[in-house]
């Protein structure tokens, strides 16, 4: 199990400096920010300052090996707009990102899991194409136009909630909402086929025919061998948490990541957009490692294949 934790701790670690590295190149060829902080009706010799001030006036090599060397040392530079550090802007914004993206995935959780269970102990059923139907729609709706919907019936129609801003409580339940559907809409489908899948097996089958109780092979058999599978759109859940907030909370004008993270590609404040991007890497790569760790732990011929290769 160590050796199987240490070969997925490297791959994280490699995945996120191709993160930063591919980040950093991108944003250095997409344009230049001194022409848009500055204005292209700046003169020359400000603009110039400027770059100068900033790095930007050295070879795009010569910036990479300074950014990576001070991010190991935790410095991800600082915004352009104000001289704050990066990375302290960023982790400002985390706490309100994190109010709306956990209650989300507990409500994915919370009901996805239980109506894919309920649909694939009901196949066939009325109930089972009711909860199919609406997990269909709820998965391809984009979340934007789900959002929109919300707004235009618990907003403007009724009346009870706010439509924007961060003004307590009440003000997260549309974009925990929005969040929280779509992807219980996802987890009950990807729950209700493992469970199928494993309905069908010859050891469930076999346990039935001794006499065992149904219920008793759902709980013991049925339910463990399905959670297997379920812990990998679990963990993609989890990993996409804050990227997913991106959109939501522009629609919402809630103050988190992803509306700073819009404002700052809007403003070509380079720092910022690069440590946004590395938060939302990290986070993403140790969800997926966790998930590594777990299905090792729940299938030990996993940790085999890890130790063989």
């Amino acid at each position: 199990m160590l050796t199987f934790a240490i070969s997925r701790l490297l791959r994280a670690g490699l995945t996120i400096l191709f993160v930063m590295t591919f980040a950093f190149v991108v944003l250095r060829l997409s344009g230049d920010p001194a022409l848009l902080i500055m204005s292209v009706d700046a003169p020359p010799e400000a603009i110039a300052a400027f770059r100068e001030s900033w790095g930007l006036n050295q070879p795009i090599w010569e910036q990479y090996l300074a950014y990576i060397g001070h991010a190991f040392t935790g410095d991800f530079g600082k915004s352009m707009r104000d001289g704050r550090p990066a990375i302290e802007l960023v982790m400002e914004r985390v706490p309100a990102t994190l109010a709306i993206t956990l209650p989300a995935l507990a409500l994915k959780i919370g009901m996805g899991i239980p109506a894919g269970i309920y649909a694939a102990l009901h196949r066939n059923s009325m109930a089972d194409r009711l909860t199919m139907a609406a997990s269909v729609a709820g998965f391809t709706m984009p979340s934007f136009v789900l959002a929109l919907l919300l707004v235009l019936v618990f907003a403007v129609q009724l009346g009870w909630l706010p439509a924007s801003g961060n003004n307590g409580l009440s003000s997260a339940i549309l974009p925990i909402l929005t969040l929280g559907i779509g992807g219980a809409a996802i987890m009950a489908r990807f729950t209700r086929s493992a469970m199928l899948e494993v309905l069908g097996q010859p050891y469930i089958r076999a346990a039935s025919a001794k006499g065992v109780t149904w219920h008793t092979v759902v709980r013991r058999h049925a339910l463990p061998n399905a959670a297997i599978p379920t812990v990998t759109i679990v963990g993609f859940m989890v990993g996409s948490l804050v990227a997913g907030a991106v959109v939501v909370e522009s629609v919402f004008s809630w103050p988190g990541i992803g509306r700073l993270l819009v404002s700052a590609v809007a403003n070509r404040d380079l720092a910022v957009v690069q440590a946004i991007l590395m938060v939302i890497a990290a986070w993403m790569v140790m969800a997926n490692l966790a998930v590594d760790l777990a299905y090792g732990w729940l299938d030990p011929r996993v940790r085999g294949t890890a130790a063989a290769h």
